[in-house]
């Protein structure tokens, strides 16, 4: 392996958030009984002319204007003939030679911490093709046209890429910042993101590219670097036994965990790309733009880095917590609560409140916790009014019962024992309770240390105040 050098491209597929589909009125919701939201247009009746969509223009160049691209004030639509049953009018409407956005990069952070620029040749407007249908239906293919015609947003990277872990990088920061954007909800199960692999192998320190293979639809982060990883040990086995790679299309089978051949692979003279006659060249002027331009969020990378300087966290703490628009958002409405205690709330973001989520499998937006009341737990805890394991029992009460903590801290006595006298008492029991272990710790075995903090905290119902606890007891315990 050492040996051979990976190339990798990605071309990434993103739906576009439209209420309609990108040439006809048609909805594009997910979800709708088989061909209930395809109109003539998207049937491909003759007569039927294209209308473009013009959100899905302002989605294309509000991305084309963060990934600091290229915005082309002229691009064209042509059509790529080929014909599946998905696909009724025979061609797809896409853009080839002139696309709206070109040359633009995004940078991905690696596993040593060091970032990588990845160039993105192109990203172009087209239309999604249906779906074929097998399940049910034995002997049979049924065509469902609802996906017929929904806007997709093709972003083509550099073969830039050299492993299959900075290929997931970079398609999990395409991910965040299309929804950062709110052009794509970034839904993979559903097929709204996807991706197609180019990869091919070369010796390393040659300059010439091997021949590559696309693996098509890969619809998870898991996949991808499976795939990716399957097809790169499959070329170098290939080619050090003396074979060729072809260049084909193929397919990841996640079961076996392993890419088979689909067909073999396409030029761009297969598909006979001309100009769409039913579509005239899509022209930009400068006001549109400059709208566009003024509708941009803050971006990922801006706001970890406004993270990392305003709330003195580390940049991998506000890469975390820019991850998704969300979550960025969350943090910072539990901050406003608390300012004084940034790290505190980075942790428990991070930490518990993330657990929490992953445990059942919510969304930031889906937690039973709102910012207000976990900032409240932060309040006390911060005052020394709770202890960090008190805390962490507040925080499942507030969770199951969806009450602030204030309430559960005075109903529950939860408050934390910070009277010295209190906890001297309950240290002189614990240590009249386990004269053994007393001479045994004096007598120089000082990991009881540990067993005599146990027994107070038990002995106050976990409430004593740990720092004041450890104090007093290796005073008590000194004799």
């Amino acid at each position: 392996m050492m040996e051979w050098e990976t190339v990798i491209g990605l071309e990434i597929h993103a739906q576009l958030a439209t209420k309609s589909k990108i040439f006809s009125g048609s909805a594009t919701a997910y979800g709708a009984p088989p061909n209930a939201q395809a109109n003539l247009v998207d049937l491909g009746y003759p007569g039927v002319l294209p209308v473009l969509n013009r959100e899905a223009v302002r989605m294309a160049v509000k991305f084309g204007l963060a990934i600091e691209a290229e915005v082309a004030r002229r691009s064209v639509f042509a059509r790529k003939n080929y014909f599946y049953p998905d696909l009724p009018k025979g061609y797809q409407i896409s853009q080839y030679e002139l696309p709206v956005v070109a040359k633009g990069h995004l940078d991905i952070v690696l596993e040593d911490g060091t970032h990588k620029r990845i160039g993105i040749t192109r990203a172009h407007l087209e239309e999604d093709a249906g779906k074929s249908l097998h399940e049910g239906l034995p002997g049979l293919t049924g065509i469902d046209l609802n996906r017929a015609g929904t806007p997709l947003l093709e972003i083509v990277s550099e073969p830039d890429l050299r492993s299959a872990k900075e290929a997931v990088a970079y398609m999990k920061k395409v991910h965040t910042l299309v929804r950062y954007l709110e052009i794509c909800d970034g839904n993979m199960q559903e097929g709204s993101f996807r991706c197609d692999a180019n990869v091919s192998v070369r010796r390393r320190g040659a300059e010439k590219f091997g021949t590559r293979a696309e693996i098509k639809n890969l619809n998870s982060f898991r996949f991808v670097e499976k795939a990716i990883n399957h097809e790169v040990a499959r070329q170098i086995e290939l080619l050090e036994s003396g074979g060729q790679v072809v260049q084909e299309t193929r397919l990841y089978d996640p079961d076996r965990g392993e890419t088979r051949s689909m067909r073999s692979k396409e030029e761009a003279n297969d598909y006979r790309y001309f100009p769409d006659p039913d579509l005239l060249p899509l022209e930009l002027d400068e006001a549109f733009i400059a709208g566009v331009r003024g509708e941009l969020p803050e971006l990922p990378d801006q706001k970890a880095a406004r993270f990392a300087s305003q709330y003195g966290l580390s940049a991998y703490d506000a890469g975390v917590l820019t991850a998704s628009r969300e979550l960025g958002d969350f943090y910072e409405a539990v901050v406003r609560e608390v300012p004084a205690e940034a790290k505190l709330a980075a942790n428990w973001v991070m930490g518990d409140l993330a657990a929490r989520l992953n445990a059942e499998n919510l969304e930031i937006t889906g937690s039973r916790l709102s910012p207000i009341r976990l900032a409240g737990l932060l309040m006390r805890l911060a005052d020394g009014t709770i202890s960090g394991k008190i805390a962490k029992d507040l925080f499942e009460l507030m969770w199951t019962t969806g009450r602030d903590a204030d309430a559960l801290i005075g109903e529950k006595g939860l408050r934390q024992i910070t009277d010295t006298g209190a906890i001297e008492r309950a240290i002189e029991e614990v240590m009249a309770k386990n004269p053994g272990q007393l001479a045994d710790y004096r007598a120089g075995k000082d990991r009881l240390l540990g067993f005599f903090v146990g027994q107070v905290m038990k002995a106050t119902g976990g409430k004593a105040n740990p720092a004041q606890l450890n104090e007093l007891l290796k005073k008590k315990l000194a004799g």
